[in-house]
């Protein structure tokens, strides 16, 4: 269990009322160094208002968020120096190329890139002399995630970052937001694409109405595995671990079940039953996202 004296991030009962409507509600939770939490949940849950507070934008109707010890409102510049954020929308300098750009929020920071720019810029697959106005909405995008992982700060926090990125370069995102987690750095990012969250997070955080509901531990949900099967006969009531199964699947002829264990067991256990077909895979986050956003 994580202490809040050990993390980087900090939020205690983060409070957002816009008049009568409450975009957040009392959100506690924490980011340590070298950990990637992801935010899940639809649009409207909450994800963005809880970034904007964490970095400041935003004044808390209720509750405080700090970053390194420094409160994110009364303390912001401070705060600030320690993140690298990527908005959702973004509102880039159309008339700078992407090698200018880079160079100039570098420069802010009081630092100067150096040959990790290309070398990151040649993995996102940009021309970082083309001009901004030049390129597509996917490519300016590449341009603001070069801009984001290059500085070597604390914490790098990322509003649905993977927002009109192809395949590829979604993969190439999540590499990268690894090899962030290595070298120490923080992580927290948003998201409602789960297949995201589960390859890269080590906390998921599901966001519902702007309330926090369920906090995911990812290490023990991948010590799970989905089972589904087709069955050519009757199955007993009883699973492996002792758990009830299904009695509606059974009923279709599925079989359809969680299992936490020895694979060995798993395998036994089902070598004696009348299956078909059969799909075991790992427990994914699909059923908890279901649980709370049907």
């Amino acid at each position: 269990m994580l202490h809040m004296s050990e993390a980087l991030l900090v939020a205690e009962n983060l409070t957002k009322d816009y008049g009568s409507f409450r975009a957040l509600a009392d959100l506690t939770l924490s980011v340590a160094p070298g950990e990637v939490v992801g935010l899940l949940g639809p649009n409207g849950s909450g994800k963005s208002t809880a970034l904007r507070l964490m970095l400041g934008f935003l004044q808390p109707t209720r509750g405080r968020v700090s970053i390194g010890g420094f409160d994110c409102w009364a303390q912001s510049v401070e705060a600030r120096k320690r993140v690298a954020y990527l908005p959702g929308e973004l509102r880039l300098y159309d008339t700078m190329t992407g090698r200018r750009l880079v160079t100039f929020l570098s420069n802010l920071r009081g630092e100067t890139p150096g040959q990790e720019v290309e070398a990151l810029a040649k993995k996102l697959d940009i021309d970082i002399d083309r001009p901004l106005t030049h390129m597509s909405s996917g490519m300016k995008r590449k341009v603001a995630l070069l801009a984001v992982l290059v500085p070597q700060v604390p914490l790098i926090i990322l509003d649905e970052p993977t927002n009109t990125l192809d395949p590829t370069m979604r993969d190439e995102l999540l590499d990268q937001l690894k090899g962030a987690k290595a070298r120490g750095q923080a992580v927290l990012f948003s998201s409602h694409v789960l297949h995201e969250v589960e390859t890269v997070c080590d906390r998921v955080a599901v966001l519902r109405r702007g309330e926090l509901v369920h906090v995911q531990h990812m290490d023990e949900l991948r010590e799970g595995r989905a089972v589904s099967a087709r069955l050519t006969g009757p199955a007993p009531a009883i699973g492996p671990d002792d758990t009830p199964l299904d009695p509606a699947a059974l009923a279709a002829g599925r079989l359809q079940m969680t299992f936490r264990g020895p694979l060995p067991t798993l395998l036994d256990w089902l070598a004696k039953q009348p299956v078909a077909d059969l799909v075991i895979e790992p427990q994914g986050l699909g059923p908890i996202y279901k649980k709370f956003h049907g």
